[in-house]
């Protein structure tokens, strides 16, 4: 903590760290431009279990010759003792269904605290297959379901069957073998709440530290499980996998707008990770001179991401134009680094001129993966205690100047342009995921959730204004009196002006508004890469490409799966 106090108090005075500003990093567009980077929490996980050397067990395998039974991990770490229980049923192809309203799936999945005996295995077995339809108790810190890659899975068996390996070609265009479809957590269906793991198990006490171990482990079985099929059903002929090959598999993953509200609903913590990347950008812009190691392996980071994004294939016209254009702006910021790299601030005001948003998004990721001795250590600040707190002693001056310097984008909005307040967010009764509807042509906007932050702040700041007029010397508390529906919105102004960043700033009622920036957003946080959007609404996407292997933990670990490439390829770069 003393670390992080002594980086905040450089933000401040003739020297303060250049931060880039508010309106600069909080636009939703630039949000929904970025990409993984050394902060994400899929590599901060694995930099965890690699450096202290988790020890993972295979405690029970029970899986007939196609795959299906029960299996249960054991995860031994400094600090408990977990396990990892998997599911693994027979699904037909008519029952098979990624979207959220399935009732069935290829796997389940739970992570537990402890060791598992017979009859909470049975407790569990009641249970985890039905999801949302069952129930669990607080021993359980995660839930999950994936399907089976029809592309991929079958393939991969038929191939290793045969004493053979899978074409890589072929695993580029998917890479993954299983992919997810949710993942829930934080005390849902009577889960251990994130109080309860955040207080109890340092192990994953950072932000959604389970759910991506949850997909981690799940990577893990996929491996197993297809090596188990091929090897019972050709014992003779059958070939294990290489290594190399099997890191380029991932764990496939499709997220809805259920990942929306939260960006919305936790302001103080998406400041906080949005601030921590920030502040590993400063640091690295405040280095002088560049070494030529450093150099060095700018140029080769530049040519990989280059080709990851070559190897990254999309059926959607939008995202396969914004890979197109930002091959095009690694290769231009390699040209310019080569004629001209004095500094990196020089370097990233000429991206911001002469690149994409996507294309400046994720030169700022391979800054921060040249100097790990700088960044990594951020990762110790990404949570934070999240409390929306009223200052009743606040005069309206100052309170009305707070608005109009931190939400000078919601004021200069024009709310009663045509489309500006055509959407409402709601959740639907059936599932409880968050839905968009159109105010002229669907009910319920009665039941609509407070995403439209821009707005309830406008309306506040108006009905303000009023008041002071007539109440000039007043304070908060005064105010919260005359118009107490007012209070929660008041009460995130005040809190969020103690933030550096602050809330996103876009009109989420906007008929124009891009669920897609708010989803790409949160996934950059998590780490994944290879975004296929299928709507507006839900991308593709895949996890722990090019990740270490459970077999490669107590190795010598050198943290380099960076934007993944084919097997073969990495040479190349």
């Amino acid at each position: 903590m003393m670390r992080l106090a002594a980086i905040k108090a450089s933000l401040r005075g003739p020297n303060a760290l250049p931060l880039r500003p508010v309106d600069q990093v909080m636009d939703l567009e630039r949000l929904g431009a970025m990409h993984q980077s050394r902060l994400s929490f899929m590599r901060i996980l694995v930099r965890r279990i690699m450096l202290e050397r988790w020890q993972i067990d295979t405690a029970r395998l029970d899986l007939c010759a196609d795959g299906y039974g029960t299996v249960i991990y054991e995860i031994n770490t400094p600090q408990g003792l977990f396990s990892f229980v998997i599911f693994s049923d027979y699904l037909s192809p008519e029952e098979r269904n990624d979207r959220v309203i399935a009732s069935k799936w290829d796997l389940t999945m739970a992570l537990v605290e402890g060791r598992v005996d017979d009859e909470y295995l049975a407790f569990l077995r009641q249970n985890v297959p039905l999801q949302e339809a069952g129930r669990v108790d607080s021993r359980v810190f995660v839930l999950s379901r994936a399907n089976r890659s029809a592309r991929n899975f079958d393939y991969v068996v038929e191939q290793l069957a045969n004493g053979e390996q899978p074409d890589v070609a072929k695993i580029a265009k998917v890479g993954y073998l299983y992919r997810t479809t949710a993942v829930y957590g934080s005390g849902k269906l009577g889960m251990a709440d994130w109080d309860k793991v955040s207080s109890r198990y340092p192990d994953f006490a950072r932000p959604f530290a389970a759910e991506m171990f949850a997909c981690l482990m799940l990577r893990n079985f996929s491996l197993l499980q297809v090596e188990h099929i091929a090897r019972s059903r050709n014992p003779q002929q059958y070939n294990p996998m290489q290594p190399e090959i099997k890191r380029y598999f991932g764990i496939g993953n499709s997220t809805g707008l259920g990942m929306a509200p939260y960006l919305i609903n936790h302001p103080m913590l998406i400041n906080q990770w949005v601030e921590m990347r920030e502040l590993a950008l400063a640091l690295v812009r405040t280095l002088g001179h560049i070494d030529e190691s450093v150099r060095r392996q700018f140029d080769v980071l530049l040519a990989r991401s280059a080709r990851h994004m070559a190897e990254t294939l999309t059926e959607d016209a939008w995202q396969t134009e914004n890979n197109r254009r930002v091959i095009e702006d690694l290769a231009a910021l390699q040209q310019q680094a080569s004629h001209s790299l004095t500094d990196w601030n020089e370097l990233l005001a000429w991206s911001e001129q002469h690149c994409s948003l996507q294309g400046q998004e994720l030169l700022v990721s391979v800054l921060l993966e040249l100097y790990p001795q700088l960044v990594d250590g951020l990762d110790d600040y990404y949570c934070v205690e999240e409390f929306l707190d009223l200052d009743p002693l606040m005069p309206l001056q100052q309170l009305k100047a707070v608005i109009e310097r931190r939400y000078d984008w919601a004021l200069k909005t024009d709310f009663s342009q045509t489309g500006a307040r055509d959407i409402f967010w709601y959740r639907s009764e059936e599932k409880m995921e968050p839905r968009l509807g159109e105010c002229a042509l669907d009910t319920g906007k009665e039941k609509q959730m407070a995403l439209g932050v821009g707005y309830a702040v406008y309306k506040c700041y108006q009905q303000l204004c009023q008041y002071i007029q007539e109440h000039p010397q007043h304070t908060t508390a005064r105010f919260m009196v005359a118009r107490p529906k007012l209070r929660g919105i008041v009460r995130r102004i005040q809190s969020m002006d103690r933030c550096v960043y602050g809330d996103i700033q876009a009109n989420l009622l906007a008929r124009d508004i891009l669920p897609m920036h708010l989803l790409r957003c949160k996934l950059s946080f998590f780490g994944v890469s290879k975004f296929d959007p299928r709507s507006k609404l839900w991308v593709r996407n895949t996890m722990y490409q090019g990740a270490p292997l459970l077999e490669d933990i107590g190795k010598i670990y050198n943290d380099d799966w960076f934007m993944p490439l084919a097997p073969g390829q990495q040479g190349e770069a």
